[in-house]
């Protein structure tokens, strides 16, 4: 339900505030406290009073922002202006914390809710207690979503009568608005909390036709599941997709809800992605802990049961015959499994196995296989995404299926195919065979990390494959999507900052190869501790958003943040024709040649490139004529290409906050400034 309780004037008048009361308990779906009626019987008198003067206006107690798991006090319409209003019953001061929650409820709506996309939307903090608002500055953002307005009850009502008379608009119909779509799109780390506490997956993500359609490919792997249980069979299952389009969303729903609809069925999410598994593991932790009020150590073995480090499943069986305790896993980022090579060599120095011979999709295949009735596995694959030596790509996996694993049956995306996937002749041959079965359904097109900017992807590939024109075009449809560029990290620091509003994220990513950032105050050879630079507050210097660490491709894959100043070194360098690779040892730069740490490198700028949901800003030094490892014209040619890609350069003219149209016409009110 959207609200527990709406209104137009006249009703809100008409019913008496006990019936209101009732309503909204009658709604909630937990035991009313006492402290919670009084709450509402509070903010009911308040409004009663504040609305008094305004002739038409339109309310909503409780309204639910599903992407958050929260509800927001009251929306009130006026006109076509739409008004968020969180109260702190029994406050007298404006806290950071309700600043930041209700500005969050504000681009929520601006950003999620269709029928709030082209609206201004105005948050509103009322402390009960507070005698005097703060100053107030009537400005809208970018986007149309103003500044929190603080605000003491008295000056409630005045307030919004006044901002509401500049939005006249006889046409518009609330019942429409709120009706509206509501397409959410959670961070991964949102998504992970809400799957893990038995939220539904299509409550929290967009089901936007025909594009990304999570609810269909969960449709497809519980069939194949459901063959293998019902008939002793196995079977693997390859989801395919383009960076940020839900895969690992995907794994973690089907985990979630196979582990529900069995008792006897556990379902694990597996990744090789160490930062990715610490930073969910620690996120899951804290709202277990926030929710049950259980202790630390218990909420741990919990989540450790649910998600695991791909390494430590290997290892725990590489000594053992014995079958897993799991009939369904999901690899996340199978495409980056070891080779022979790679494993070997690990397994020969760590852990001291002089005959292992198997690649890691074979050996995992193996583990599997012990099963003596029937098991499924879910491989999440992403394209372009292999960033390290060693790592296997889907070639193995098919070898082995081919070789060894005949009786296993294969589900595919039909675009596995693709380039991306770089797939060798006999993986091509093997997938015409009759044991796979093609699926449209299995592919996850369309990204929904970047929620403002669904082609970026395109424009990545792009840009990394060094096609100026093609990206120069991609670029054009992004135009809900800034990309800047800037010669001056204070610039794209001070640029981050003013973008990012309520609890958005923002934070400095390079490539693991960006050695000489270190002349720029940047050490990628300085590691982050992933769970605290991507959880922590602000007011930690261990997070992203002091910018001081930065993260490389291996701390952020997988992961996001919702604005990124991505900083470039010459390690990915453009002589005005094509990209040259470069490799920093000792104390210069060496070509590479090598294809696939070309690959690799190219791949990690792929990444780097692709982890903000709204925005970002490119750093590209100036160098420095006096350091042979950074002469600026290693530098000036990765500026002009990007320039060629149609991105504009950061200029102190570049808005961050529009002001608002009508603020030399809105008359200040006589409110004096809280100390």
């Amino acid at each position: 339900m959207r609200a527990y309780y709406s209104a137009d004037r006249d009703r809100f008048y008409a019913d008496s505030p006990s019936h209101i009361l009732g309503e909204l308990t009658r709604w909630h779906h937990f035991d009313v406290e006492a402290g919670q009626r009084q709450a509402w019987l509070k903010q009911i008198e308040l409004l009663r009073s504040a609305l008094a003067a305004t002739p038409v206006f339109t309310l909503y107690f409780e309204f639910a922002i599903p992407r958050m798991g929260r509800r927001a006090d009251v929306v009130v319409i006026i006109g076509n202006a739409i008004f968020v209003l969180e109260f702190k019953e029994g406050q007298s001061r404006f806290d950071a914390a309700g600043i930041e929650q209700v500005e969050d409820y504000a681009l929520d709506l601006k950003n999620f809710h269709e029928g709030s996309h082209g609206l201004a939307i105005y948050p509103i903090l009322v402390p009960t207690e507070a005698r005097l608002s703060r100053n107030i500055q009537f400005e809208l953002a970018f986007d149309h979503v103003a500044r929190p307005f603080l605000l003491c009850p008295a000056d409630l009502g005045p307030i919004m009568q006044m901002i509401g008379s500049r939005h006249c608009a006889r046409d518009f119909r609330p019942a429409a608005w709120e009706a509206s779509g509501y397409r959410p799109t959670p961070t991964i780390i949102q998504a992970a909390t809400a799957l893990y506490a038995r939220h539904n997956v299509a409550d929290i993500t967009r089901n936007d036709a025909g594009d990304i359609n999570l609810i269909c490919t969960e449709a497809v792997v519980t069939r194949a599941i459901e063959a293998c249980r019902n008939h002793g069979e196995k079977a693997i299952c390859f989801i395919t997709g383009v960076p940020g389009a839900g895969k690992t969303l995907a794994g973690l729903n089907i985990a979630t809800r196979r582990s529900e609809r069995q008792d006897d069925e556990h379902a694990t999410f597996l990744s090789g992605n160490g930062p990715l598994v610490d930073v969910l593991r620690e996120a899951l932790v804290r709202d277990h802990r926030a929710r049950t009020g259980g202790q630390r150590s218990a909420a741990e073995r919990h989540v450790q049961a649910f998600i695991q480090n791909i390494h430590h499943f290997r290892d725990e069986y590489v000594h053992s015959d014995a079958a897993p305790s799991d009939h369904v896993v999901i690899f996340d980022e199978a495409q980056r499994a070891w080779n022979e090579r790679k494993a070997a060599a690990f397994m020969r120095q760590k852990r001291g196995i002089a005959d292992f011979a198997m690649s890691e999709p074979e050996f995992l295949l193996g583990v599997m296989d012990r099963h003596a009735d029937w098991c499924t596995i879910i491989c999440l694959v992403g394209g372009g995404q292999e960033i390290n030596d060693g790592e296997a790509g889907l070639s193995e996996w098919m070898a082995a299926l081919e070789t060894r694993f005949a009786h296993w049956r294969v589900y595919t995306s039909d675009r596995i195919d693709h380039p991306d996937y770089d797939l060798n002749q006999n993986a091509r041959r093997f997938l015409t065979g009759p044991r796979v079965s093609l699926c449209p359904d299995l592919h996850l097109g369309v990204s929904m990390r970047s929620f403002r900017a669904e082609t970026l992807s395109d424009f990545i590939s792009h840009v990394v494959d060094g096609d100026a024109d093609a990206a120069r075009a991609a670029h054009a449809e992004l135009a809900h999507y800034p990309i800047v560029l800037t010669r001056d990290l204070a610039e794209a620091r001070s640029w981050l900052k003013g973008r990012a509003r309520g609890s958005e994220r923002y934070g400095l990513v390079a490539s693991s190869g960006a050695l000489r950032l270190k002349a720029e105050g940047l050490n990628v050879k300085a590691a982050i501790d992933p769970p605290n630079w991507f959880l922590n507050a602000r007011d930690d210097v261990r997070s992203s958003y002091y910018m001081e660490d930065v993260a490389s491709e291996f701390d952020v894959q997988g992961l996001e943040l919702d604005w990124t100043g991505v900083c470039w070194d010459a390690d990915l360098r453009h002589d005005g024709v094509r990209w040259q690779s470069y490799k920093f040892k000792g104390t210069r730069w060496q070509s590479v040649h090598d294809r696939f740490v070309r690959l690799y490198l190219k791949n990690a700028y792929r990444v780097v490139l692709t982890r903000a949901r709204q925005g970002m800003v490119i750093y590209v030094p100036k160098g420095d004529d006096d350091d042979p490892t950074r002469v600026p014209g290693f530098y000036d040619g990765i500026f002009d290409f990007l320039r060629r890609c149609g991105l504009p350069i950061l200029t102190s003219e570049t808005p961050a906050v529009a002001a608002l149209q009508a603020a030399t016409t809105l008359p200040l009110l006589p409110v004096r400034a809280q100390p």
